[in-house]
């Protein structure tokens, strides 16, 4: 068991938006990209739970309630649909299914992004909480999954502790996971 009391890989939904990758018209990089960077961080045991949907509202939502509530992923990571085209409906999806809204991760990952491209101001990326998962949008293209990731993740293991689930470590020398110092 771990610290957390839980036995067990922890569950992480990656979740690609996409509706030509959804058809087979276009390979899923986003996802393999999200899979090979949790690879890389965490050390903990983890299980990826993976869909690829098209970019609905309703769909997007219902995905996202499935990998939270009947997968039990505490950390669902979305990739694709957060940009400002009539079909980037991803951030809509995420607010309609989340309990509280955690703006301070899309304002990270734009002010990462906007030193790489000044189209960065146009992605819409937000973060919420839905039990007692995390749900993170990123962006589509691999590179930018990546530098977001490295921007936001150190203070994802964390937040899952906050919310009641399990206990994920990472390797220091890729990412440092904060958590404030017990007293005593």
């Amino acid at each position: 068991m771990d610290e957390a009391g839980m036995s067990g890989p922890a569950k992480i939904g990656i979740l690609t938006i996409s509706d030509r990758a959804s058809r087979g018209e276009y390979e899923d990089r986003g996802g393999p990209a999200i899979r090979s960077y949790l690879g890389e961080v965490l050390t903990s045991e983890w299980e990826g739970v993976a869909r690829v949907i098209p970019d609905e509202r309703g769909g997007i939502a219902q995905a996202l309630r499935q990998l939270a509530d009947e997968a039990g992923c505490c950390l669902i990571v979305t990739t694709g649909g957060t940009g400002p085209a009539a079909r980037d409906v991803t951030p809509e999806a995420t607010l309609d299914v989340c309990d509280k809204e955690m703006p301070g991760f899309g304002e990270l990952m734009r002010t990462v992004s906007l030193r790489a491209v000044p189209t960065a101001i146009l992605s819409r990326q937000t973060a919420g909480i839905r039990g007692n998962a995390l749900i993170v949008n990123l962006p589509g293209q691999p590179k930018a999954i990546a530098e977001c990731l490295d921007a936001v993740f150190p203070a994802i293991p964390y937040c899952v502790d906050l919310i009641g689930g399990p206990y994920l470590t990472t390797d220091p020398e890729r990412i440092d996971a904060f958590r404030p110092k017990k007293k005593g």
